[in-house]
Protein backbone atom coordinates (compact mmCIF):
# COMPACT_ATOMS: atom_id res chain seq x y z
CA UNK A 1 0.00 0.00 0.00
CA UNK A 2 2.85 2.38 0.79
CA UNK A 3 4.41 1.69 -2.59
CA UNK A 4 1.15 2.55 -4.32
CA UNK A 5 0.95 5.83 -2.36
CA UNK A 6 4.49 6.83 -3.34
CA UNK A 7 3.90 5.73 -6.91
CA UNK A 8 0.77 7.93 -7.11
CA UNK A 9 2.63 10.81 -5.49
CA UNK A 10 5.42 10.45 -8.03
CA UNK A 11 2.96 10.47 -10.92
CA UNK A 12 1.26 13.60 -9.55
CA UNK A 13 4.62 15.34 -9.10
CA UNK A 14 5.65 14.34 -12.63
CA UNK A 15 2.43 15.68 -14.14
CA UNK A 16 2.79 18.92 -12.18
CA UNK A 17 6.42 19.38 -13.22
CA UNK A 18 5.62 18.60 -16.86
CA UNK A 19 2.79 21.15 -16.97
CA UNK A 20 4.91 23.83 -15.30
CA UNK A 21 7.78 23.17 -17.73
CA UNK A 22 5.36 23.41 -20.67
CA UNK A 23 4.01 26.71 -19.40
CA UNK A 24 7.51 28.09 -18.91
CA UNK A 25 8.52 26.97 -22.40
CA UNK A 26 5.43 28.62 -23.90
CA UNK A 27 6.14 31.85 -21.99
CA UNK A 28 9.63 31.96 -23.56
CA UNK A 29 8.30 31.76 -27.13
CA UNK A 30 7.47 34.91 -29.12
CA UNK A 31 3.76 34.09 -28.85
CA UNK A 32 4.02 33.73 -25.09
CA UNK A 33 5.94 36.97 -24.76
CA UNK A 34 3.33 38.71 -26.92
CA UNK A 35 0.55 37.39 -24.69
CA UNK A 36 2.34 38.65 -21.58
CA UNK A 37 2.93 42.09 -23.11
CA UNK A 38 -0.69 42.26 -24.31
CA UNK A 39 -2.00 41.34 -20.90
CA UNK A 40 0.24 43.94 -19.27
CA UNK A 41 -0.98 46.63 -21.67
CA UNK A 42 -4.62 45.73 -20.97
CA UNK A 43 -3.99 46.01 -17.23
CA UNK A 44 -2.23 49.35 -17.73
CA UNK A 45 -5.10 50.68 -19.85
CA UNK A 46 -7.61 49.64 -17.19
CA UNK A 47 -5.56 51.30 -14.45
CA UNK A 48 -5.25 54.51 -16.48
CA UNK A 49 -8.99 54.54 -17.14
CA UNK A 50 -9.85 54.14 -13.47
CA UNK A 51 -7.26 56.77 -12.54
CA UNK A 52 -8.85 59.21 -15.00
CA UNK A 53 -12.30 58.52 -13.58
CA UNK A 54 -11.05 59.17 -10.05
CA UNK A 55 -9.38 62.42 -11.14
CA UNK A 56 -12.57 63.61 -12.86
CA UNK A 57 -14.64 62.75 -9.77
CA UNK A 58 -12.18 64.61 -7.55
CA UNK A 59 -12.20 67.62 -9.86
CA UNK A 60 -15.98 67.73 -9.84
CA UNK A 61 -16.10 67.45 -6.06
CA UNK A 62 -13.50 70.20 -5.62
CA UNK A 63 -15.30 72.45 -8.11
CA UNK A 64 -18.51 72.06 -6.13
CA UNK A 65 -16.67 72.90 -2.89
CA UNK A 66 -15.20 76.04 -4.49
CA UNK A 67 -18.59 77.11 -5.87
CA UNK A 68 -20.18 76.65 -2.44
CA UNK A 69 -17.41 78.72 -0.84
CA UNK A 70 -17.79 81.54 -3.37
CA UNK A 71 -21.55 81.53 -2.98
CA UNK A 72 -21.32 81.54 0.81
CA UNK A 73 -18.78 84.38 0.91
CA UNK A 74 -20.12 86.59 -1.88
CA UNK A 75 -23.73 85.62 -2.36
CA UNK A 76 -23.00 85.15 -6.08
CA UNK A 77 -23.73 81.75 -7.62
CA UNK A 78 -20.87 80.91 -10.00
CA UNK A 79 -21.79 79.43 -13.34
CA UNK A 80 -25.03 81.32 -13.73
CA UNK A 81 -24.97 84.38 -15.92
CA UNK A 82 -27.21 87.32 -15.22
CA UNK A 83 -29.68 88.10 -17.99
CA UNK A 84 -28.38 91.27 -19.62
CA UNK A 85 -28.72 93.23 -22.79
CA UNK A 86 -26.27 90.97 -24.65
CA UNK A 87 -28.27 87.82 -23.90
CA UNK A 88 -31.56 89.19 -25.29
CA UNK A 89 -30.45 88.82 -28.92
Amino acid sequence: MRRLFWFGLGIAAGVFATRKAGQAAHAATPAGIGENVGQGLRELAGALGSFGAEVRAGMSEREQELQDTVERQTGFTPGRRARGANDAK
